[in-house]
């Protein structure tokens, strides 16, 4: 049997994340939000998202991606959320069955505001 691999990222929350006020904590999660939307507008990210109601609330989400774990590793070492200690970046590599999953162009939220808009 063949394989895709993909570079997968899980998005966590530290056990001790830096306290800041509300208007900061926005600010960072736009800041994060427009970070993936880029990674999105280059074509390295195939599909990302939220979790919710998941077992360990740390988790907060999740990120698939066409580039090798190196990169990943890279790309969001420089996401304003993971450099400010709100998140961690987890990387690894994910196989799935040749052609099992596919994955589809859709656009990615820029902010909290456009991503609110869509509900």
């Amino acid at each position: 049997m063949r394989f895709d691999q993909h570079t997968v990222v899980l998005l966590v929350r530290p056990s001790d994340p830096p306290e800041l006020p509300q208007d900061a904590i926005d600010r960072l999660q736009d800041a994060h939000l427009a970070h993936q939307a880029g990674l999105v507008e280059q074509g390295l990210v195939l599909a990302a998202g939220p979790f919710l109601h998941a077992d360990d609330d740390r988790l907060r989400g999740f990120v698939v991606l066409s580039i090798a774990p190196d990169e990943a590793r890279a790309l969001f070492a420089n996401d304003p959320a993971v450099r400010a200690g709100r998140l961690t970046a987890r990387v690894t590599s994910w196989l799935v069955p040749e052609g099992n999953v596919r994955f589809e162009g859709v656009p990615m939220p820029r902010s909290m505001l456009e991503a609110a808009a869509g509900d």
